[in-house]
């Protein structure tokens, strides 16, 4: 019985249309009762402090060689010391986003709801939508320099169509120190090639947010009988007489592998989320917009259900 295939490409405009009705379940899935996204993702990542803005920041009092201008009078009469009124700064985040181009990304098996390419892109498009109605600085390495638009996510749909990179890590030469990145890959480029990437990224002070998608024939291997698997990328074939054999030992090394990765993730600060095609999209985007808002690591949550 066939398993699972490659599938066609996701063209970008069809990932942001998914992608937004994953931003619109946002707020059903941290907020109960709530359904606008506005109210989960206002004042996510700004960050307040004193400086030229438009917003009421606090009363201080006066310090003599601070512009008069800044005296609030009101605030002043009610008592016998003199107030200034201090704005509010707001710093936007530069947020890298990243999905994994590799040909293996375009498997999906018949347990899937989607490809792990097309959810990766849902993914990333899905926050740069989010985090772009919240004034951060989105951007896609080698594609899009980072902006700060309401329409970051469309633009970067629209830039994907003409220059979708081939590599499955990002090009580093943009990403600067305190910036941070979010990866979505399967990461089943040879592990210790992984783990060197994210470690060359991880020490030039980026941090980092490592999503690995998974289809769920890759995590629980259904195959049984003769069974001839196919390397997408390569094209190297392997043929198994009894496929289920090998299961346990595969399983092994799937979750070793995955740890292995998890782990160095943590040494180096970042983190590390695991999610399945067969589940929710909108799960991974509240388990990352935790970890972007500085929220202590946990597993995302998984659902029993298909995926949305």
């Amino acid at each position: 019985m066939r398993i699972g295939s490659t599938v066609d490409l996701t063209t970008a405009p069809a990932a942001l249309a998914r992608s937004r009705q994953r931003a619109a379940l946002m707020p059903d899935l941290l907020v109960e009762a709530r359904r606008v996204v506005s109210t989960v993702i206002a004042g996510w990542h700004g960050r307040r402090r004193r400086g030229v803005g438009e917003n009421f920041w606090q009363f201080r009092p006066f310090v003599e060689g601070e512009p008069v201008s800044r005296i609030d009078w009101r605030r002043s009469a009610r008592d016998d010391h003199v107030y200034l009124r201090d704005r509010e700064w707001e710093a936007a985040q530069t947020v890298w986003l990243w999905a994994d181009p590799s040909p293996s990304m375009r498997f999906m098996s018949s347990a899937a709801q989607a490809s792990k390419e097309s959810r990766a892109l849902v993914i990333v498009l899905a926050l740069a939508e989010i985090l772009s109605r919240s004034g951060e600085r989105i951007g896609y390495p080698g594609v899009v320099d980072p902006i700060s638009a309401r329409n970051a996510a469309e633009r970067i749909a629209g830039a994907l169509l003409s220059r979708r990179p081939d590599d499955p890590f990002p090009p580093d030469d943009r990403l600067k120190r305190f910036t941070e990145l979010v990866i979505v890959s399967d990461l089943l480029d040879p592990v210790d090639e992984v783990v060197a990437r994210i470690d060359r990224l991880g020490r030039r002070g980026i941090r980092g947010h490592v999503v690995m998608i998974s289809d769920p024939a890759e995590e629980m291997f259904p195959y049984a009988g003769r069974t001839k698997f196919r390397d997408p990328e390569t094209g190297a074939t392997l043929t198994a007489g009894r496929a289920e054999t090998l299961r346990e030992d595969y399983a092994t090394l799937y979750r070793a592998r995955r740890e292995h990765i998890a782990e160095h993730c943590r040494r180096l600060g970042w983190s590390f989320i695991p999610h399945r095609t067969d589940h929710l999209a909108s799960e991974v985007l509240v388990a990352v917009h935790g970890r972007l808002s500085g929220a202590p690591q946990a597993v995302a949550p998984r659902a029993s259900g298909a995926s949305a």
